[in-house]
């Protein structure tokens, strides 16, 4: 589970200009993935502040304050400065005046500023730190993009994992994360998938040893993340085992809470992995599109049936 986010990384990622540089944010950190623009702070009610958030300030609370008298300016900085706030963000490039800036300094709130537009930069600033708080597991798998499509392909150790994710990159698809996949529940809806930093873009093959698979076959092999859609279980083909023919009815596997389509896949010599496991993505796709060739199967079944 992410609990925090460091201060410095948001501004990295972001991008954003540092305008209080004696103001340490070593400590600072971001605990809540939504943003407030301070605009009944700004005209002095405080109550039900959410000061635990990201503090932005567009051209409306911008020109609110520049209307404002000198000595209500300072008691209202001086109000919204005491609390513990983890940042303030100018947008549009619209810069803060001196008073407010050397009591930002005086209170240890840092201030930054960016160029972009206030909706357009909220936006991206909430999307990324829902993605970075969001709820977290790790679980042991590979994860590869097929056709757009994020197959989440498990499995006892051994089983050949690896081996498919392998060939599925030879046929154009793209690896995302090999024997290790964060899982990040970053909606009710959605699931994302993340390679740990320290095994990024590496594949393990076993007698031949550790592959950097962006290296091998160029940066259009791997990707950063992908929305797990579908899950692909390896097992040993068991004779006394009766496995789905016709798909009609869909399997679930549950992650964080979150349900995925998932499929028991078994092996044995002679079967290719990359091709069955490109198949079920399409055919994933095709049933997301509203297409589902089982139930047509059926249909025709039950049409015969009554001609008959």
């Amino acid at each position: 589970m992410a609990n925090d986010v460091k201060l410095k990384e948001m501004v990295e990622r972001m991008n954003l200009k540092n305008l209080t540089p004696d103001v340490d944010m070593a400590k600072k950190r971001i605990e809540v993935p939504d943003v407030n623009r301070p605009a009944l702070q700004l005209s002095g009610y405080f109550e039900h502040f959410d000061c635990e958030r990201v503090q932005i300030i567009g051209y409306v609370e911008y020109t609110f304050l520049e209307k404002m008298a000198d000595d209500k300016k300072e008691e209202i900085y001086s109000t919204l400065l005491s609390y513990q706030i983890p940042c303030i963000i100018f947008c549009r490039n619209l810069p803060p005046e001196e008073l407010f800036l050397k009591m930002a300094e005086k209170a240890g709130v840092p201030v930054f500023i960016t160029e972009k537009k206030t909706s357009e930069f909220t936006s991206e600033l909430i999307r990324w730190l829902n993605v970075q708080l969001a709820p977290c597991i790790s679980i042991h798998g590979v994860l590869v993009d097929v056709y757009g499509v994020g197959v989440l392909i498990m499995g006892e150790s051994g089983i050949g994992k690896s081996e498919a994710a392998l060939e599925l990159i030879k046929r154009g698809h793209r690896l995302v994360s090999d024997d290790v996949v964060e899982i990040r529940k970053v909606s009710d809806e959605t699931l994302v998938g993340t390679a740990p930093d320290i095994t990024r873009h590496f594949i393990e093959l076993r007698g031949i040893g550790i592959v950097d698979v962006k290296t091998l076959f160029g940066v259009q092999s791997v990707r950063e993340t992908q929305n797990i859609d579908l899950v692909i279980t390896l097992e040993d083909w068991n004779k006394e085992k009766e496995y789905d023919r016709l798909g009609l009815e869909e399997e679930y596997t549950e992650f964080l809470g979150n349900k995925v389509v998932c499929h028991q896949l078994p092996i044995r010599p002679g079967r290719n992995l990359a091709i069955i496991v490109e198949t079920a993505a399409i055919n994933h796709r095709q049933k997301k599109m509203g297409y589902n060739a089982a139930q047509e199967l059926y249909k025709r079944v039950q049409q015969n049936l009554a001609r008959k």
